[in-house]
């Protein structure tokens, strides 16, 4: 042995190589695991795997519609623009509106769900399958409340379907992705998260609607409206209907399936869906708004201080003037459901039925009443 060689020094030497071999086995394990080949279990994400067993199932759907085009007043043309434009007749006739939206096929005889707004006024569409092949699709139901219509597919050899999800099991953070042609751009898949649930549509400007959406950052543009909203699982859990522009850009929103499930039922069945109505209209009222009320001096009648659905005007000819409804009534029980704003109402006379009593408790000034209403159909959809 040489002299002054320190044998402990050689051994801790060969540990501290075989500690970094050992260190880099470790290191080099998960880098070998991210570099594996295309193709083998695990290398594409959850978002690939879900938008592969849905994408096969999303169509685009063109329509074209006729409007009548407004004449020009001849007194208005000048003589140049008749020049170049004609005698004042040209402007008459109708005139031809192309539209583009997005759908999904939800059962094996080629029955595609997607948005009223996208099928309005037509009874026939182009539907561009997945495969690229087109087919002729027939509108066999809208209903503009919901915002949701179904066309049925022409032909044979149909695309497959989509599975579809349970809309109410979602919570405020999974995972959404959606589906559809975006600007007429085919397949175009984006991802976010469920923002928020139960988002009513009139919060956002729409009073002739009757929705709880589900609230997303996964961009959603003119063009998407229709197609499916999906969950890590690849099942449909809403589909899209609106995104909000301006000012809070960025917020798609989409109608929950399960909704979607039972106007689809209805759509089969009837063609319509039937929704009830009592013919109010109505605001919320708490406990603090009727106290700041009730201390203005100039208020004219006093509100009850709680929460409750405050009837703000009664439709002539009515459910709710037949039942003998004020203005000022304060309705805090519909059946044995409590009542703390309008929309638990809404819900409760959605869920009722067509000319059977409903009994509302209410309270009048003073008085603690009982009202039988009966819901009717909302007019003027067929």
């Amino acid at each position: 042995m040489p002299v002054g060689f320190d044998r402990s020094l050689m051994i801790r030497c060969v540990w501290l190589q075989g500690l970094v071999a050992a260190l880099l086995l470790i290191l080099f394990q998960p880098m070998q695991a991210l570099a594996a080949p295309a193709g083998l279990p695990g290398h594409h994400s959850f978002v690939a795997d879900a938008v592969r067993d849905v994408a096969p199932a999303v169509v685009r759907i063109d329509t074209e519609r006729v409007v009548e085009r407004q004449p020009f007043d001849p007194n208005l043309i000048d003589p140049l623009l008749r020049d170049l434009l004609g005698e004042p007749g040209f402007g008459y006739g109708p005139e031809r509106q192309r539209g583009q939206g997005s759908g999904v096929v939800i059962d094996n005889q080629g029955l595609v769900l997607t948005n009223a707004h996208v099928v309005e006024q037509v009874e026939q569409v182009n539907v561009t399958l997945a495969s690229g092949e087109q087919r002729d699709g027939d509108v066999i139901g809208r209903d503009p409340i919901t915002d949701l219509a179904l066309v049925r597919l022409t032909g044979s050899a149909l695309p497959p379907a989509a599975r579809l999800g349970d809309s109410e099991a979602l919570e405020v953070g999974d995972w959404a992705i959606a589906l559809g042609t975006p600007y007429g751009l085919e397949r175009t898949v984006t991802l976010g998260i469920v923002s928020s649930l139960h988002r009513n549509i009139s919060t956002l400007g729409f009073s002739d609607k009757r929705l709880d959406l589900i609230q997303t950052d996964a961009a959603i543009n003119p063009g998407n409206s229709g197609g499916p909203l999906v969950n890590a699982d690849g099942r449909v859990i809403g589909i899209n209907t609106l995104v909000r522009s301006g000012p809070g850009a960025g917020l798609g929103f989409a109608i929950p399936i399960n909704l979607a499930r039972r106007v689809t039922d209805e759509l089969q069945a009837a063609g319509e869906v039937v929704h009830p109505y009592l013919g109010v209209q109505l605001i919320a009222l708490t406990a603090r708004i009727a106290r700041e009320h009730n201390e203005d001096p100039n208020a004219l009648v006093a509100l009850p201080e709680r929460a409750g659905a405050l009837v703000q005007s009664v439709l002539p000819d009515s459910p709710a003037q037949r039942a003998g409804l004020r203005r000022g009534d304060l309705v805090i029980q519909a059946g044995e459901v409590p009542i703390d704003d309008p929309q638990d109402l809404l819900q409760q006379v959605d869920r009722a039925e067509i000319n059977q009593p409903l009994s509302l408790s209410i309270i009048r000034g003073e008085q603690d009443l009982q009202v039988s209403v009966k819901p009717e159909p909302l007019p003027g959809l067929s």
